[in-house]
């Protein structure tokens, strides 16, 4: 007798057991900013978006796919600010339905949801671009989901986002490969230049010598002779002003001041 009850509790238990596999075989998940489709092997997707949360499906026939709405597929870690207050007249469906300590039981657990929800749609580049389009819908969001709590949120904002080490340092190592382009780019437009002021220079003493034949042809040695004038005009300017130099004009005799016995 005692064998047979043993028998029927080991089976019971065997078929528990199977049971919980072919149960826990028909349950997915969705995680938070993600959605699901429904693939059918008789009737194809179905039209129904399956949200967040755990859900049934029927084995071998019908196959969850899940979809993200992330991108890039980075962490992110945000600081959430949040003001809020208690409706006044809900006060009392608040205190019988939560607890005195109604806002640890709904805001850790709501905004969570909705900024998960919120920033699955952006990608890397967006979070950082357009933060406060975020910001904001992230407040638009939440505050409809607090009000269903009885919860008026005053403020809300994001004061923190960063992301995780290795997409920093992926930004970081795009941005030292940007500027070393640009300054690759500068230096390059810098030769580009010197060689276009070389070229214009060499232009322009061309000109310069062309012009100066031209005028020696017809002017003849006149402007040789000119500029030979202005040269000793400057050259005698320049040694009046000095001391140590007399200038003796050719062709007269002058007493110099010499001693006497070298006279006789």
């Amino acid at each position: 007798m005692a064998a047979q009850f043993m028998n029927r509790i080991g089976q019971l238990g065997l078929g528990v057991a199977v049971l919980g596999d072919v149960v826990n075989s028909a349950l997915y998940n969705v995680e938070g900013g993600h959605r699901a489709v429904i693939f059918d092997r008789f009737t194809g997707i179905k039209e129904h978006v399956v949200g967040e949360g755990t859900h049934f499906y029927i084995p071998w026939v019908q196959r969850p796919i899940i979809i993200t709405g992330s991108k890039h597929l980075q962490n992110v870690n945000i600081t959430l600010r949040i003001l809020y207050r208690p409706i006044p007249v809900q006060l009392p469906k608040i205190y019988t339905i939560l607890g005195q300590d109604y806002d640890e039981r709904v805001l850790p657990s709501i905004a969570p949801e909705v900024l998960k929800a919120v920033v699955a749609q952006f990608d890397a580049g967006e979070l950082i671009t357009q933060r406060e389009m975020i910001s904001q819908r992230v407040s638009q969001e939440l505050t409809l989901r607090a009000k269903q709590f009885g919860f008026i949120l005053d403020n809300i904002s994001l004061t923190h986002l960063t992301f995780g080490r290795e997409f920093t340092l992926a930004v970081e190592m795009k941005q030292v490969a940007q500027q070393e382009a640009e300054k690759a780019r500068f230096v390059v437009e810098k030769d580009e230049q010197q060689k276009l002021a070389s070229i214009i220079s060499a232009e322009g003493d061309a000109d310069a010598a062309a012009l100066l034949a031209k005028s020696f042809g017809e002017a003849g040695d006149g402007l040789v002779e000119l500029r030979r004038i202005e040269a000793a005009e400057d050259i005698a300017y320049q040694l009046s002003r000095s001391r140590g130099v007399a200038y003796l004009p050719s062709g007269q005799s002058t007493l110099l001041n010499l001693p006497a016995n070298i006279a006789q």
